[in-house]
């Protein structure tokens, strides 16, 4: 990987790390798993970076908080979060950002708002509760059923995230975009 490409790892990270700055709203219903701003950087780090680039700045951001950084919401570090209902969420924004990237990497150069929305959608949300509502109903004792519908609280903001994620990498993250990962189309 050239320079470049790394110092955009690094800042991407960093963004999803300062995203853990918006306070978490809990949501009893989903074993405790709260909702949180940091998605949204998971699906940005996928549209803007690409595949690997995104899902390496995601894995780079997870071992910062597995080495004790308070960087997830709610000040939130260290190898505990990971034993925690969420844990199958934090685990599934790897082959969330990748997903995501590869899928809008397909649609490059006609990487439009509904394309990129789409990407950020399947991603971040699809890839990302196929991994962490397993988790979930393990951790929290619930059954799959019952975890995947305290989980369905979730779509709404993660929609919209979604719709922002795309909103931001079609129009001002566009440039960056578009020589992201050192020429590499996302």
């Amino acid at each position: 990987m050239e320079t470049r490409t790394l110092v955009r790892i690094a800042l991407m990270a960093a963004l999803i790390g300062v995203l853990g700055l918006v306070p978490p709203v809990p949501l009893p219903i989903a074993g405790g798993v709260p909702i949180t701003a940091q998605s949204l950087g998971v699906m940005l780090a996928g549209l803007v970076l690409g595949a690997r680039a995104g899902a390496v700045a995601v894995a780079l951001f997870l071992l910062v908080v597995a080495l004790g950084a308070p960087l997830l919401s709610g000040g939130r570090g260290g190898l505990g979060v990971f034993m925690l209902p969420s844990a199958g969420f934090l685990i599934g924004f790897i082959p969330g950002a990748f997903v995501t990237g590869w899928l809008a990497g397909r649609a490059w150069p006609r990487a439009d708002l509904p394309r990129t929305v789409l990407a950020a959608a399947v991603g971040g949300i699809g890839v990302v509760y196929l991994l962490g509502i397993p988790v979930l109903a393990m951790v929290a004792g619930l059954p799959l059923l019952k975890a995947a519908l305290g989980s369905a609280a979730f779509l709404p903001g993660d929609l919209i995230k979604a719709l922002g994620a795309g909103l931001l990498a079609t129009t001002a993250l566009k440039p960056w975009r578009a020589t992201a990962a050192g020429g590499e189309r996302p």
